[in-house]
């Protein structure tokens, strides 16, 4: 089984708000880079940027990031 990994919706939110990424970024005091970055899942915000984020879009951090399922495998048969 592998580790689950984290999804987003934040493009679709930030859209929705008609917000640019630069326009998100100014509100949660970072560049429009680490904003793009999430948005295409490279990299996974710390908890406060989550919630800055959330605060920004007036969501809860649950709806924009959740956790993936886990890939499932077959585990061998022990009989």
């Amino acid at each position: 089984m592998t580790t689950p990994g984290l999804t987003n919706t934040l493009k679709y939110h930030r859209t929705k708000a008609k917000l640019t990424q630069y326009m998100l970024a100014e509100a949660t005091g970072v560049s429009r880079k680490t904003i793009n970055t999430i948005e295409n899942s490279v990299f996974v915000p710390s908890t406060v940027l989550a919630l800055k984020i959330a605060r920004a879009l007036n969501l809860r951090v649950e709806d924009i990031f959740t956790l993936a399922e886990p890939e499932k495998t077959s585990e061998p048969d022990q009989n």
